[in-house]
């Protein structure tokens, strides 16, 4: 059981969490509602088409180790030095990979030599993302005041870049370039603060070793990851190919607004993760209970979320983004609910890591890609940028929920997920909770 000065820990790190992803939320949300009205819908929408065309090969630079890292550092602080270079060696050369293969990739694709060329210029920033293991450092330790400090000030002089480019009418190449900025300056800062607090970078050393026994863990995370990028970017991906830009820049517009939220689930499981994992040491009772609890909470802050913005997705749409874009509303009202999956999703990564269940979530969200291809292929012809954001609801429903029940270690997870709707076992769990903590 964590002492009450333990809870003000991990609540003292969710709070700066919080306020770093809040921020960058209204921030970004407000810069990139800008950049939409500036650029119009056809070019708001090839920039994102690129966006997401080099997330479908993401995965393939992360190689799964985030969270893998993270494990392994809460569990023995000693490797750090070890952890951290072989983790970034690895990430560099996933980078690599991912850039090669994205290469052959566009061959298949009609897209022309500009569009091509945004796509590489985004590209290049997956390189930069392999300093971000400075913040799994931070993460393992509950300390993620330190990373958030980077990113906040990242995601600030980026906005402002971004404003003044608009300012002096700058072409949409431009906005590529911003997006590799901002990953170049993102890792010069995890190089900066992680020197300032004492250490170096260079003390990293790569172990042979170690890489294998990373890798072995973390590649169902590396195909799981592909398929989640596939799941959730193939949508604009086909609406280019199917439909026109345009069909994207409506679609993205809506799906910015839809998954901005998804920061949420993120942060509550990021902060808690580590007391998730001692809780398991204790006794099942409290890891069980510690699961109920947050289940419970994200489920119904997603809820919260979607309910409010399925009524008034016309006047959202309208006001931030224009008469230009009031046909984004639509699909702003069905994409929403996908947060509700979404956030059971990303709770149960965390429950199949601690678990070493991590092959089953390559089942799944390979179950959840086919399904959102399939969907796609039915809908868009008939529905449009509408039938995109149905195949979208329904494939996270079906990977990240129902695919549960029919997996037999991770069927109760499932149960577990369904009890999270039940709002009367929310504050038992609650209640529970904060009486231990005598708050």
């Amino acid at each position: 059981m964590l002492k009450s000065e333990g809870f003000k820990k991990y609540f003292f790190n969710t709070s700066w969490l919080f306020f770093e992803h809040i921020v960058r939320l209204v921030v970004a949300l407000f810069v990139s509602v800008y950049v939409a009205r500036y650029l119009g819908p056809d070019q708001y929408g090839l920039l994102n088409y690129s966006i997401s065309f080099v997330a479908l090969f993401s995965a393939i630079a992360t190689l799964g180790l985030d969270q893998i890292v993270i494990r392994e550092l809460v569990k023995d602080r000693n490797k750090r030095d070890s952890l951290l270079g072989t983790a970034f060696v690895l990430k560099v050369s996933g980078a690599v990979l991912a850039i090669a293969i994205l290469a052959v990739g566009v061959q298949f694709t009609s897209n022309d030599l500009f569009t091509n060329l945004l796509i590489f210029i985004i590209a290049a920033g997956t390189l930069f993302q392999s300093m971000n293991v400075v913040d799994f450092y931070y993460q393992s330790k509950v300390q993620s005041k330190f990373s958030v400090q980077v990113k906040f000030w990242t995601i600030m002089g980026i906005s402002l870049l971004k404003v003044y480019s608009i300012y002096i009418g700058a072409p949409l190449l431009w906005f590529a370039f911003l997006v590799l900025l901002e990953n170049i300056i993102l890792a010069s800062g995890f190089f900066l603060i992680y020197n300032l607090k004492g250490l170096s970078i260079f003390s990293w050393h790569f172990d042979l070793d170690m890489a294998k026994s990373l890798l072995k863990s973390s590649w169902p995370l590396i195909f799981s990851g592909i398929f989640i990028g596939i799941y959730m970017k193939i949508d604009q991906v086909m609406l280019k190919e199917m439909v026109d830009t345009q069909a994207v820049g409506l679609y993205a517009a809506a799906v910015k607004l839809s998954e901005a939220w998804y920061f949420v689930p993120t942060v509550i499981m990021t902060s808690f993760y580590p007391a998730i994992i001692e809780g398991k040491k204790i006794s099942d009772e409290i890891y069980y209970q510690r699961l109920e609890l947050l289940y419970g909470t994200v489920v119904w802050l997603a809820i919260l979320i979607a309910l409010p913005i399925t009524f008034l997705g016309d006047w959202v749409i309208q006001i931030l983004y224009g008469i230009d874009y009031v046909g984004a509303a639509s699909v702003l009202k069905i994409h929403i609910w996908a947060a509700v999956f979404v956030f059971i999703g990303v709770a149960n990564s965390k429950w199949l890591i601690i678990e070493n269940l991590e092959k089953f979530a390559l089942y799944r969200t390979m179950i959840g890609a086919l399904c959102n291809v399939v969907l796609n292929l039915m809908l868009i012809p008939k529905y449009g940028i509408e039938g995109a954001a149905t195949a979208t609801v329904i494939s996270y429903f079906i990977a990240a929920y129902l695919s549960m029940l029919f997996i037999g270690p991770t069927q109760k997870n499932f149960w577990l997920s369904t009890k999270s709707f039940n709002l009367y076992i929310l504050f038992k769990n609650l209640l529970r909770f904060l009486n231990e903590r005598k708050i």
